[in-house]
């Protein structure tokens, strides 16, 4: 089943897919950061004191950081995903090769071609000559 892009559902659906991871790691690493700038500035009144507060503001921070790097993570195990499917489904790239190294090895088979006939050109005049010159001779 194709869609008006020309593309079958599933690698539509996979497209969408990659979309949506795109964008979720993203959201994620801005949240995160965002948090942490919250955080870094120190300003929430709480009723915690100030060294359990700056424990758990430091803990928070980690967590945030954490998400960070797996967002940022995910976002590179992306960028594999689509230049694998890149690869897999570029085939006009493929076919435009395919094409060139068979218009290459047919110019290449011509031009052998060629030679071929003319050295078996030769070698027939070569050897006409020598029978001739055999028949001709009085050493025979």
């Amino acid at each position: 089943m194709a869609n008006p892009r020309g593309l079958p559902q599933s690698k539509e659906a996979l497209l969408k897919s990659y979309t949506t991871r795109l964008k979720d790691d993203v959201k994620s690493m801005l949240e995160n950061f965002e948090e942490i700038v919250k955080l870094a500035k120190g300003e929430s009144e709480t009723q915690l004191s100030k060294i359990t507060q700056s424990e758990q503001d430091t803990f928070e921070m980690h967590v945030r950081a954490a998400n960070i790097v797996r967002a940022g993570e995910s976002l590179m195990k992306l960028v594999s995903d689509i230049k694998q499917y890149l690869i897999l489904n570029d085939f006009p790239s493929v076919n435009e090769a395919i094409t060139q190294n068979s218009k290459l090895f047919r110019t290449k088979q011509n031009e052998c071609d060629q030679k071929l006939m003319s050295l078996r050109d030769d070698m027939a005049a070569d050897l006409y000559d020598l029978e001739e010159e055999y028949y001709t001779s009085i050493y025979k």
